[in-house]
């Protein structure tokens, strides 16, 4: 069993926890994720390393309820126990060498770009942070954001906070002004991350993506996360929790990795509203 030490909502959906997990945070890097289920019979879902605390033995998690697990995630409180927490798992995000890097997250995509923004920061890169959410009710982590960043824009699709419109925009920007950027690291949502690695794309400049597509056991056993890359004009098939989740941008299928995340959308759906009666009945 594993304990909730804290636990903050960052905006209405998403939520910050510190789980006591001594091991994991002993050997977990920015870009890793681990696999939990909330009990026993529930089932396993993936959610990325927000950041460790090595001395307390505590890993950050954060979510956003979208389905029948982050709900029943979200209902728990701190001092409570979930029953499993793996990992670390997957490849850590590649650092070597890169000392001028451009961060580009995406909504709850962010929690996965604020460690690797703080890691670069701390190897002493210069850290350009783009962040994007639909609204400014729904912004996160601005503060650690802006701790780790050289530079920071923030942008909003309804203009209510930052700059109006999407990550692409001040990203062409800073290109086409003549920034020379090592990598763009981008995590999001995919439409977002595709688009993103077609505005890079004529500048030359390298895009790593972070894909976290549906995910059973985390070993590639079951194949539920595999995706198909474009290597020398030749498909390939990876498998994003043991080969990723980090990929060359310039080699996913983002169009077949879209079409493969909505086939279990009305699954996810109905599965949160029955654990939304659940509750519901609870309560009555």
């Amino acid at each position: 069993m594993y304990k909730i030490v804290t636990k903050k909502c960052l905006n209405p959906t998403v939520t910050q926890m510190e789980i006591e997990a001594p091991l994991v945070a002993r050997k977990a890097r920015p870009g890793q994720f681990i696999i939990l289920r909330v009990h026993d019979e529930g089932e396993r879902i993936p959610l990325t390393v927000a950041g460790t605390d090595a001395e307390r033995g505590t890993v950050k998690i954060i979510f956003q309820i979208v389905g029948a697990t982050t709900k029943l995630l979200g209902e728990k409180n701190e001092n409570e126990y979930i029953s499993d927490f793996v990992g670390p798992l997957g490849e850590a995000t590649h650092t070597e060498g890169i000392k001028n890097v451009c961060i580009v997250g995406g909504g709850v995509g962010c929690a996965i770009a604020m460690p690797v923004a703080e890691e670069f920061h701390k190897l002493g890169a210069k850290v350009t942070s783009i962040i994007g959410f639909r609204s400014r009710d729904l912004l996160i982590l601005e503060d650690e954001f802006a701790s780790c960043s050289d530079s920071l824009t923030i942008m909003t699709d309804d203009g209510s906070y930052g700059r109006e419109g999407n990550v692409t925009v001040p990203l062409r920007e800073m290109l086409e002004s003549g920034e020379k950027f090592d990598m763009i690291i981008t995590i999001g949502p995919l439409v977002m991350m595709k688009f993103v690695t077609l505005t890079a794309k004529p500048y030359g400049v390298p895009v790593t993506v972070s894909m976290n597509p549906i995910m059973i056991d985390g070993t590639g056993m079951c194949g539920g996360c595999r995706l198909t890359l474009n290597v020398d004009g030749k498909k390939i098939t990876k498998f994003a929790c043991v080969d990723g989740p980090d990929f060359n941008g310039y080699e996913v299928d983002f169009d077949e990795a879209m079409s493969r995340g909505r086939m279990y959308a009305d699954f996810e759906r109905h599965a949160y509203e029955a654990t939304c009666n659940l509750f519901g009945k609870e309560k009555n």
